[in-house]
Protein backbone atom coordinates (compact mmCIF):
# COMPACT_ATOMS: atom_id res chain seq x y z
CA UNK A 1 0.00 0.00 0.00
CA UNK A 2 1.16 3.58 0.04
CA UNK A 3 1.77 5.00 2.92
CA UNK A 4 1.35 8.57 1.78
CA UNK A 5 -2.73 7.87 1.52
CA UNK A 6 -2.24 7.15 5.03
CA UNK A 7 -3.88 10.26 7.04
CA UNK A 8 -3.56 11.12 11.00
CA UNK A 9 -6.78 10.22 11.07
CA UNK A 10 -6.38 6.70 10.16
CA UNK A 11 -4.40 6.41 13.00
CA UNK A 12 -6.38 8.34 15.36
CA UNK A 13 -9.47 6.67 14.73
CA UNK A 14 -7.71 3.11 14.90
CA UNK A 15 -5.98 4.05 18.72
CA UNK A 16 -9.56 4.45 19.58
CA UNK A 17 -11.38 2.34 18.00
CA UNK A 18 -9.14 -0.52 19.49
CA UNK A 19 -8.07 1.15 22.91
CA UNK A 20 -5.01 2.59 21.90
CA UNK A 21 -5.61 6.04 22.59
CA UNK A 22 -8.57 8.52 23.08
CA UNK A 23 -9.12 11.99 23.91
CA UNK A 24 -8.95 13.00 27.42
CA UNK A 25 -12.69 13.66 29.02
CA UNK A 26 -14.45 12.39 25.89
CA UNK A 27 -17.66 12.33 27.85
CA UNK A 28 -17.40 15.82 28.69
CA UNK A 29 -16.14 17.06 24.85
CA UNK A 30 -12.87 16.67 25.64
CA UNK A 31 -9.85 18.83 26.63
CA UNK A 32 -7.57 20.39 24.08
CA UNK A 33 -4.37 18.43 23.00
CA UNK A 34 -4.57 16.31 26.05
CA UNK A 35 -5.05 12.19 25.86
CA UNK A 36 -5.51 9.30 27.24
CA UNK A 37 -3.85 5.98 26.69
CA UNK A 38 -6.13 2.84 26.61
CA UNK A 39 -5.55 -0.62 27.62
CA UNK A 40 -3.23 -1.65 24.57
CA UNK A 41 -2.06 2.04 24.28
CA UNK A 42 -0.37 1.02 27.53
CA UNK A 43 0.66 -1.56 27.03
CA UNK A 44 3.09 -0.40 23.62
CA UNK A 45 3.97 2.51 25.61
CA UNK A 46 5.63 0.78 28.08
CA UNK A 47 7.10 -1.58 25.78
CA UNK A 48 8.79 1.54 23.78
CA UNK A 49 10.11 2.86 27.35
CA UNK A 50 11.44 -0.58 28.27
CA UNK A 51 13.41 -1.06 25.10
CA UNK A 52 14.46 2.48 25.35
CA UNK A 53 15.71 1.48 29.02
CA UNK A 54 17.33 -1.21 28.18
CA UNK A 55 19.42 0.26 25.45
CA UNK A 56 20.31 3.49 27.43
CA UNK A 57 20.63 2.44 30.95
CA UNK A 58 20.33 -1.75 31.60
CA UNK A 59 23.12 -3.06 29.16
CA UNK A 60 25.53 0.23 30.04
CA UNK A 61 27.41 0.54 33.52
CA UNK A 62 27.77 3.68 33.17
CA UNK A 63 24.37 5.58 33.30
CA UNK A 64 22.16 5.59 36.33
CA UNK A 65 18.22 5.75 35.91
CA UNK A 66 16.39 8.60 38.04
CA UNK A 67 12.58 9.81 38.34
CA UNK A 68 12.45 13.39 38.97
CA UNK A 69 9.57 15.34 40.95
CA UNK A 70 7.11 17.04 38.48
CA UNK A 71 7.28 20.24 40.97
CA UNK A 72 10.38 21.80 41.50
CA UNK A 73 11.62 24.86 43.05
CA UNK A 74 10.75 27.97 40.83
CA UNK A 75 14.26 29.76 41.20
CA UNK A 76 15.39 26.65 38.84
CA UNK A 77 13.08 27.77 36.12
CA UNK A 78 14.50 31.19 36.28
CA UNK A 79 18.19 29.73 36.41
CA UNK A 80 17.19 27.68 33.03
CA UNK A 81 15.83 30.45 31.61
CA UNK A 82 12.21 29.40 31.58
CA UNK A 83 10.66 32.08 33.06
CA UNK A 84 12.02 34.75 30.82
CA UNK A 85 12.43 33.11 26.91
CA UNK A 86 10.34 30.05 27.04
CA UNK A 87 7.58 31.96 24.66
CA UNK A 88 5.79 31.76 21.79
CA UNK A 89 3.85 34.82 19.73
CA UNK A 90 0.60 34.75 20.21
CA UNK A 91 -2.32 36.81 17.67
CA UNK A 92 -6.29 36.64 18.48
CA UNK A 93 -9.00 36.74 16.55
CA UNK A 94 -11.34 40.28 16.71
CA UNK A 95 -14.82 38.24 16.17
CA UNK A 96 -14.16 34.40 17.49
CA UNK A 97 -11.97 34.94 20.27
CA UNK A 98 -9.71 32.32 19.07
CA UNK A 99 -5.85 32.16 19.40
CA UNK A 100 -3.20 31.31 17.30
CA UNK A 101 0.76 30.78 16.68
CA UNK A 102 1.51 33.76 14.79
CA UNK A 103 4.91 32.11 13.87
CA UNK A 104 2.33 29.35 11.90
CA UNK A 105 0.10 31.35 10.47
CA UNK A 106 -0.17 31.66 6.72
CA UNK A 107 2.46 34.00 5.30
CA UNK A 108 4.13 35.12 8.57
CA UNK A 109 7.68 34.73 9.64
CA UNK A 110 8.90 35.19 13.27
CA UNK A 111 12.40 35.39 14.45
CA UNK A 112 13.16 34.88 18.33
CA UNK A 113 16.36 36.02 20.06
CA UNK A 114 16.68 32.37 22.02
CA UNK A 115 18.97 34.22 24.59
CA UNK A 116 15.79 36.95 25.85
CA UNK A 117 13.17 35.45 24.46
CA UNK A 118 11.89 38.03 22.29
CA UNK A 119 9.94 37.98 19.16
CA UNK A 120 9.81 40.11 16.18
CA UNK A 121 8.03 40.15 12.94
CA UNK A 122 10.04 39.33 9.74
CA UNK A 123 7.30 39.13 7.68
CA UNK A 124 3.39 39.85 8.21
CA UNK A 125 1.27 37.61 6.42
CA UNK A 126 -2.57 36.76 6.00
CA UNK A 127 -4.58 39.15 8.52
CA UNK A 128 -8.18 37.16 7.76
CA UNK A 129 -8.62 34.31 11.32
CA UNK A 130 -8.33 30.79 9.66
CA UNK A 131 -10.91 29.65 11.43
CA UNK A 132 -13.89 32.29 10.97
CA UNK A 133 -12.49 34.68 8.36
CA UNK A 134 -12.30 37.70 10.85
CA UNK A 135 -9.80 40.25 11.45
CA UNK A 136 -6.84 39.29 13.38
CA UNK A 137 -5.30 41.92 15.74
CA UNK A 138 -2.62 43.68 15.24
CA UNK A 139 -0.59 43.12 18.18
CA UNK A 140 1.49 40.11 18.87
CA UNK A 141 1.47 39.30 22.61
CA UNK A 142 4.10 36.60 24.14
CA UNK A 143 3.05 34.06 26.40
CA UNK A 144 5.25 31.85 28.52
CA UNK A 145 4.44 28.06 27.66
CA UNK A 146 5.21 27.29 31.53
CA UNK A 147 1.84 26.01 33.29
CA UNK A 148 1.58 27.83 36.13
CA UNK A 149 0.33 26.35 39.71
CA UNK A 150 0.68 27.64 43.29
CA UNK A 151 1.54 25.39 46.17
CA UNK A 152 0.29 26.23 49.93
CA UNK A 153 -2.64 27.62 51.65
CA UNK A 154 -2.37 31.39 49.71
CA UNK A 155 -2.36 31.82 46.46
CA UNK A 156 0.00 35.08 45.71
CA UNK A 157 3.11 35.13 44.37
CA UNK A 158 5.26 33.49 46.77
CA UNK A 159 3.24 30.47 46.52
CA UNK A 160 4.05 30.15 42.70
CA UNK A 161 5.25 27.18 40.74
CA UNK A 162 5.09 25.77 37.89
CA UNK A 163 4.71 21.92 36.36
CA UNK A 164 8.07 21.63 34.61
CA UNK A 165 8.38 21.95 30.73
CA UNK A 166 11.21 19.62 30.16
CA UNK A 167 12.49 16.55 32.39
CA UNK A 168 16.17 17.34 32.07
CA UNK A 169 15.71 20.04 34.49
CA UNK A 170 15.89 17.30 37.64
CA UNK A 171 18.90 15.39 36.13
CA UNK A 172 20.54 18.54 36.96
CA UNK A 173 19.53 19.33 40.05
CA UNK A 174 20.63 15.95 40.95
CA UNK A 175 23.96 15.53 39.30
CA UNK A 176 25.67 16.00 42.09
CA UNK A 177 23.79 13.55 44.49
CA UNK A 178 23.92 11.16 42.10
CA UNK A 179 27.79 11.49 41.14
CA UNK A 180 28.30 11.21 44.92
CA UNK A 181 25.87 8.45 46.32
CA UNK A 182 27.11 6.06 43.43
CA UNK A 183 30.86 6.80 43.07
CA UNK A 184 30.26 7.92 39.65
CA UNK A 185 33.24 8.01 37.35
CA UNK A 186 33.19 11.18 34.68
CA UNK A 187 31.87 10.26 32.05
CA UNK A 188 28.72 8.96 33.39
CA UNK A 189 25.08 9.53 32.67
CA UNK A 190 21.94 10.32 34.35
CA UNK A 191 18.51 9.03 32.23
CA UNK A 192 14.99 10.10 33.29
CA UNK A 193 11.47 8.85 31.63
CA UNK A 194 9.03 11.47 32.80
CA UNK A 195 6.48 13.93 32.39
CA UNK A 196 6.05 17.40 31.49
CA UNK A 197 3.35 20.33 30.47
CA UNK A 198 3.33 23.37 27.92
CA UNK A 199 0.52 25.15 27.34
CA UNK A 200 0.46 24.76 23.43
CA UNK A 201 -1.62 26.08 21.09
CA UNK A 202 -1.32 24.01 18.63
CA UNK A 203 -4.45 21.59 17.82
CA UNK A 204 -5.51 19.03 15.08
CA UNK A 205 -2.38 17.10 15.29
CA UNK A 206 -3.43 14.49 17.63
CA UNK A 207 -0.28 12.98 20.21
CA UNK A 208 2.59 14.97 18.43
CA UNK A 209 1.95 18.30 19.95
CA UNK A 210 0.46 17.85 23.38
CA UNK A 211 0.26 19.75 26.51
CA UNK A 212 1.12 16.72 28.64
CA UNK A 213 3.39 14.52 27.28
CA UNK A 214 6.45 12.23 27.91
CA UNK A 215 10.09 12.34 27.99
CA UNK A 216 12.81 10.10 27.64
CA UNK A 217 15.91 11.88 28.32
CA UNK A 218 19.81 11.37 28.40
CA UNK A 219 22.02 13.72 29.86
CA UNK A 220 25.95 12.46 30.01
CA UNK A 221 28.49 14.26 31.49
CA UNK A 222 32.06 14.29 30.13
CA UNK A 223 35.42 16.31 30.73
CA UNK A 224 35.27 19.20 28.23
CA UNK A 225 37.94 17.76 26.18
CA UNK A 226 35.88 14.31 25.03
CA UNK A 227 32.54 16.47 24.30
CA UNK A 228 33.05 16.11 20.77
CA UNK A 229 33.89 12.02 20.60
CA UNK A 230 30.84 11.16 22.82
CA UNK A 231 28.53 13.27 21.13
CA UNK A 232 29.46 11.81 18.07
CA UNK A 233 29.10 8.64 19.71
CA UNK A 234 25.77 9.74 20.91
CA UNK A 235 24.50 10.29 17.95
CA UNK A 236 25.49 6.86 16.66
CA UNK A 237 23.83 5.27 18.68
CA UNK A 238 20.37 6.78 18.79
CA UNK A 239 20.29 6.64 15.20
CA UNK A 240 20.77 2.92 15.95
CA UNK A 241 18.32 2.44 18.54
CA UNK A 242 14.98 3.10 15.55
CA UNK A 243 16.54 1.35 13.45
CA UNK A 244 17.85 -1.70 15.03
CA UNK A 245 15.30 -1.96 18.17
CA UNK A 246 12.62 -0.48 16.77
CA UNK A 247 12.69 -1.63 13.25
CA UNK A 248 12.07 1.85 11.78
CA UNK A 249 12.75 2.33 7.65
CA UNK A 250 16.22 3.81 7.46
CA UNK A 251 14.51 5.51 4.59
CA UNK A 252 12.08 7.24 6.83
CA UNK A 253 14.74 8.69 9.62
CA UNK A 254 16.73 11.69 8.89
CA UNK A 255 19.19 13.90 10.46
CA UNK A 256 18.67 17.57 10.16
CA UNK A 257 21.02 19.99 12.18
CA UNK A 258 19.78 23.32 13.56
CA UNK A 259 20.65 26.64 11.71
CA UNK A 260 22.32 29.30 13.53
CA UNK A 261 19.33 31.25 13.90
CA UNK A 262 17.07 28.09 15.13
CA UNK A 263 20.08 26.90 17.64
CA UNK A 264 19.52 27.83 21.23
CA UNK A 265 22.53 30.32 22.44
CA UNK A 266 24.29 28.24 24.62
CA UNK A 267 24.35 24.84 22.12
CA UNK A 268 27.40 24.40 20.59
CA UNK A 269 25.90 22.37 18.08
CA UNK A 270 22.32 20.60 17.99
CA UNK A 271 20.29 17.75 15.59
CA UNK A 272 17.36 16.35 15.25
CA UNK A 273 16.26 13.06 14.52
CA UNK A 274 13.45 13.26 12.22
CA UNK A 275 10.76 10.85 11.41
CA UNK A 276 8.99 11.56 7.52
CA UNK A 277 4.98 10.93 8.02
CA UNK A 278 2.78 11.38 5.30
CA UNK A 279 2.25 14.63 5.79
CA UNK A 280 6.16 15.70 6.53
CA UNK A 281 9.03 15.44 7.96
CA UNK A 282 9.16 15.95 11.69
CA UNK A 283 10.98 16.07 15.03
CA UNK A 284 11.17 12.89 17.30
CA UNK A 285 14.30 13.13 19.41
CA UNK A 286 16.91 15.96 19.53
CA UNK A 287 20.80 15.47 20.39
CA UNK A 288 22.61 18.64 21.38
CA UNK A 289 25.68 19.20 22.93
CA UNK A 290 25.13 21.49 25.73
CA UNK A 291 28.55 22.68 26.41
CA UNK A 292 28.55 23.62 30.22
CA UNK A 293 25.80 26.06 30.37
CA UNK A 294 23.27 24.07 32.47
CA UNK A 295 25.72 23.33 35.44
CA UNK A 296 27.58 26.82 35.67
CA UNK A 297 23.70 28.49 35.26
CA UNK A 298 22.43 26.20 38.56
CA UNK A 299 25.88 26.76 40.74
CA UNK A 300 25.17 30.46 39.80
CA UNK A 301 21.76 30.38 41.24
CA UNK A 302 21.71 28.11 43.55
CA UNK A 303 25.08 28.68 45.07
CA UNK A 304 26.54 24.95 45.34
CA UNK A 305 29.21 23.86 43.47
CA UNK A 306 28.95 21.63 40.20
CA UNK A 307 31.90 20.60 39.35
CA UNK A 308 33.85 16.94 39.22
CA UNK A 309 37.67 16.31 40.17
CA UNK A 310 38.98 13.98 38.22
CA UNK A 311 41.68 12.75 40.83
CA UNK A 312 43.84 10.24 37.99
CA UNK A 313 44.60 13.87 36.40
CA UNK A 314 44.21 16.45 39.77
CA UNK A 315 42.03 18.35 37.59
CA UNK A 316 38.51 19.84 38.53
CA UNK A 317 36.30 21.31 35.72
CA UNK A 318 32.74 21.83 35.06
CA UNK A 319 31.56 18.48 33.25
CA UNK A 320 29.83 19.54 29.40
CA UNK A 321 26.60 17.93 28.52
CA UNK A 322 25.45 16.05 25.72
CA UNK A 323 21.68 15.75 25.77
CA UNK A 324 19.64 12.70 23.88
CA UNK A 325 15.80 13.97 24.41
CA UNK A 326 13.33 11.56 22.57
CA UNK A 327 9.18 12.69 22.89
CA UNK A 328 7.70 9.01 24.34
CA UNK A 329 4.11 10.44 22.65
CA UNK A 330 5.57 11.01 19.20
CA UNK A 331 7.70 8.09 18.83
CA UNK A 332 4.61 6.22 19.83
CA UNK A 333 2.77 7.54 16.89
CA UNK A 334 5.61 6.98 14.51
CA UNK A 335 5.40 3.56 15.32
CA UNK A 336 1.64 3.70 14.74
CA UNK A 337 2.40 5.33 11.21
CA UNK A 338 5.68 2.67 10.58
CA UNK A 339 3.94 -0.48 10.99
CA UNK A 340 0.07 -0.05 9.79
CA UNK A 341 -0.70 -1.55 6.77
CA UNK A 342 -3.58 -1.91 4.28
CA UNK A 343 -3.96 -5.06 2.72
CA UNK A 344 -6.03 -6.95 0.10
CA UNK A 345 -6.46 -10.66 1.07
CA UNK A 346 -9.16 -13.88 -0.19
CA UNK A 347 -11.66 -15.07 2.29
CA UNK A 348 -12.41 -18.30 3.19
CA UNK A 349 -14.91 -18.12 0.27
CA UNK A 350 -12.35 -16.84 -2.23
CA UNK A 351 -13.70 -13.40 -2.27
CA UNK A 352 -11.03 -10.36 -2.01
CA UNK A 353 -11.34 -8.69 1.26
CA UNK A 354 -9.62 -5.73 3.02
CA UNK A 355 -7.26 -5.97 6.35
CA UNK A 356 -5.81 -3.63 8.34
CA UNK A 357 -3.05 -5.04 9.93
CA UNK A 358 -0.08 -3.80 12.58
CA UNK A 359 2.87 -5.25 11.80
CA UNK A 360 4.52 -4.60 15.16
CA UNK A 361 7.75 -6.34 15.94
CA UNK A 362 7.21 -8.49 18.77
CA UNK A 363 9.10 -6.69 21.20
CA UNK A 364 6.58 -3.76 20.57
CA UNK A 365 3.30 -5.71 19.79
CA UNK A 366 0.63 -4.78 23.67
CA UNK A 367 -0.73 -8.09 22.93
CA UNK A 368 1.62 -11.05 22.26
CA UNK A 369 -0.77 -13.81 21.25
CA UNK A 370 -4.55 -14.93 21.35
CA UNK A 371 -6.20 -18.38 22.13
CA UNK A 372 -9.31 -19.11 19.67
CA UNK A 373 -11.74 -21.75 20.36
CA UNK A 374 -12.83 -22.70 16.80
CA UNK A 375 -16.72 -22.42 18.21
CA UNK A 376 -18.53 -21.66 21.55
CA UNK A 377 -18.18 -25.59 22.52
CA UNK A 378 -18.28 -26.40 26.45
CA UNK A 379 -15.03 -29.30 25.25
CA UNK A 380 -13.52 -26.71 22.94
CA UNK A 381 -13.66 -23.51 25.57
CA UNK A 382 -11.88 -25.42 27.99
CA UNK A 383 -9.28 -26.82 26.38
CA UNK A 384 -8.95 -22.84 25.35
CA UNK A 385 -8.72 -21.74 28.40
CA UNK A 386 -6.40 -24.22 29.73
CA UNK A 387 -3.78 -22.87 27.12
CA UNK A 388 -5.10 -19.60 27.73
CA UNK A 389 -3.76 -19.94 31.31
CA UNK A 390 -0.34 -21.63 30.11
CA UNK A 391 0.26 -18.59 27.36
CA UNK A 392 0.00 -16.26 30.08
CA UNK A 393 2.92 -17.54 32.48
CA UNK A 394 4.59 -17.70 29.01
CA UNK A 395 4.05 -14.29 27.19
CA UNK A 396 2.34 -11.86 30.40
CA UNK A 397 -0.16 -10.40 27.82
CA UNK A 398 -2.29 -12.39 25.99
CA UNK A 399 -6.16 -12.24 24.68
CA UNK A 400 -8.76 -15.09 25.01
CA UNK A 401 -11.56 -14.24 21.86
CA UNK A 402 -14.37 -17.03 21.39
CA UNK A 403 -16.94 -13.98 20.10
CA UNK A 404 -17.93 -14.13 16.10
CA UNK A 405 -16.48 -16.30 13.17
CA UNK A 406 -12.90 -17.04 13.74
CA UNK A 407 -12.43 -14.85 10.85
CA UNK A 408 -13.65 -12.11 12.64
CA UNK A 409 -11.43 -12.86 15.21
CA UNK A 410 -8.44 -13.28 13.21
CA UNK A 411 -9.14 -9.72 11.74
CA UNK A 412 -9.44 -8.15 15.22
CA UNK A 413 -5.86 -9.61 15.98
CA UNK A 414 -4.71 -8.49 13.21
CA UNK A 415 -5.96 -4.78 13.78
CA UNK A 416 -4.34 -4.49 17.25
CA UNK A 417 -1.02 -6.40 15.66
CA UNK A 418 -1.17 -9.75 17.89
CA UNK A 419 2.05 -11.93 16.34
CA UNK A 420 0.37 -15.84 16.59
CA UNK A 421 -3.28 -16.93 16.85
CA UNK A 422 -3.46 -20.23 18.34
CA UNK A 423 -7.25 -22.03 17.56
CA UNK A 424 -8.60 -24.76 19.25
CA UNK A 425 -10.67 -27.28 17.22
CA UNK A 426 -12.19 -30.58 17.54
CA UNK A 427 -8.82 -31.90 16.12
CA UNK A 428 -6.88 -30.73 19.09
CA UNK A 429 -9.02 -32.91 21.08
CA UNK A 430 -7.80 -35.64 19.29
CA UNK A 431 -4.40 -35.11 18.63
CA UNK A 432 -3.00 -32.29 20.76
CA UNK A 433 -2.00 -30.15 18.69
CA UNK A 434 -2.90 -26.58 18.40
CA UNK A 435 -3.68 -24.54 14.87
CA UNK A 436 -0.94 -21.55 15.13
CA UNK A 437 -1.31 -18.65 12.58
CA UNK A 438 0.84 -15.97 11.90
CA UNK A 439 -0.36 -12.35 11.83
CA UNK A 440 2.48 -11.19 8.60
CA UNK A 441 1.80 -14.56 6.30
CA UNK A 442 -1.65 -15.90 7.53
CA UNK A 443 0.15 -18.79 7.23
CA UNK A 444 -1.22 -21.70 9.76
CA UNK A 445 0.43 -24.90 10.70
CA UNK A 446 0.05 -27.45 13.30
CA UNK A 447 1.58 -27.80 16.18
CA UNK A 448 1.92 -29.81 19.36
CA UNK A 449 0.40 -28.24 22.53
CA UNK A 450 3.75 -29.29 24.77
CA UNK A 451 5.93 -27.20 21.76
CA UNK A 452 3.66 -24.09 22.07
CA UNK A 453 3.40 -23.83 25.79
CA UNK A 454 7.37 -24.59 26.75
CA UNK A 455 9.30 -22.14 27.89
Amino acid sequence: MDKKCVTLDTIANLCKRRGFVNQSSEIYGGFPNVYDYGPLGVLLKNNIKALWIRENVEKRDDMYLIDGAVLMNPKAWEASGHVDSFTDPMIDCTQCKKRFRADQLKGWEMKKDNKTGEWTIVKKGETKCPSCGGELMNDIRVFNLMMETYVGAVKDKQSKAYLKPESCQNIYLDYDWVKDCMRAKMPFGIAQVGKAFRNELTQGQFIFRLREFEQMDVQFFVAPKGADEWYKKWKELRMEWYIKTLGISKENLRWRQHPDEERIFYARDAWDIDYQFPYGWKELEGVHDRSDYDLKQHAKFSGKELTYFDAERGEKFVPYIVETSVGLDRIFLTVMFEFYHEESVKDVNGKEDARVVMKFPVALAPIKAAVLPLMKKPELVKKAKELFSELKKKYGYVMYDEIGSIGKRYRRQDEIGTPKCYTIDFQTLEDGAVTVRDRDSMKQERVKLLEVTRA
